[in-house]
């Protein structure tokens, strides 16, 4: 990878007396897709709370695209193109599913030409994402498979340049798992985004990911590609070795 569009470095953070990250330094390049695994307490969703700006660490860096970010706010990431989902959905699920994307956009403005393009977009998203048919739904009685793809592409709405997938598959089937992944590699091939991922699916990690860092015990442990960490004893150990079903 020829530069790092987002790094982390150095990162520490406590909450009080624990120490929940402890020096841990990670990046991700335009058009990577990376994996981030780990065991339950290893530290994953606090570092994407501090990537997307919802917790300043107490030690170290954020640079994106070579400048110090660290104490920008989660608006102006967002903003800048620093996307993400969660672990919980958080989508306005009184609002239909085209009307949440829409909001995506909403901060570039209301006046008429800005509103068609916004609707194009969305339109554009909901086709990529498989969701044309319940673009007029809503989204607080969609089941979890669909509201996972409908929070991802509420994401991609305002083109992003890198994404913090928090466990997009969980309590998704095969089928839209396979779904997921396809539209993941479409923003990391054809959109050059930069995708870091969390995800308790180790084997949708292994298949997706071209490298993958392994935390445990808030700090990094492994980091290589899919077959290095899936040989590496010390990750076996800590996390593989539980198995596959293994969950934070």
């Amino acid at each position: 990878m020829s530069r790092r569009l987002l790094r982390a470095s150095g990162i520490d953070v406590r909450f009080g007396g624990v120490r929940a990250l402890r020096d841990v330094t990670v990046s991700v390049g335009p058009g990577e897709i990376c994996g981030l695994i780990g065991p339950n307490g290893a530290g994953k969703t606090t570092l994407f709370d501090v990537l997307s700006g919802m917790r300043r660490p107490d030690a170290g860096t954020i640079a994106y695209d070579g400048t110090d970010i660290t104490r920008r706010s989660p608006v102006w990431r967002a903003r800048h193109g620093i996307r993400r989902t969660f672990q919980r959905q958080q989508l306005f699920g009184q609002l239909t599913v085209a009307d949440n994307l829409l909001v995506a956009q909403d901060w570039r403005g209301g006046v008429r030409p800005a509103a068609r393009r916004h609707r194009e977009r969305a339109a554009a998203v909901l086709h990529e994402c498989g969701l044309d048919a319940l673009a007029d739904s809503y989204a607080g009685g969609l089941p979890v498979g669909q509201a996972r793809m409908v929070e991802l592409a509420r994401a991609l709405a305002d083109p992003p340049r890198v994404l913090l997938l928090d466990e997009p598959a969980s309590g998704t089937t095969a089928e839209e798992r396979r779904g997921l992944a396809a539209v993941i590699r479409h923003m990391a091939d054809e959109e050059n985004c930069a995708v870091l991922l969390v995800e308790h699916d180790v084997a949708f990690v292994m298949e997706l990911c071209s490298r993958v860092v392994v935390l445990d015990l808030g700090r990094v442990l492994a980091e290589g590609t899919a077959a290095e960490i899936h040989a590496d004893p010390a990750v076996r150990e800590a996390y593989l070795g539980a198995g596959p079903g293994s969950a934070e």
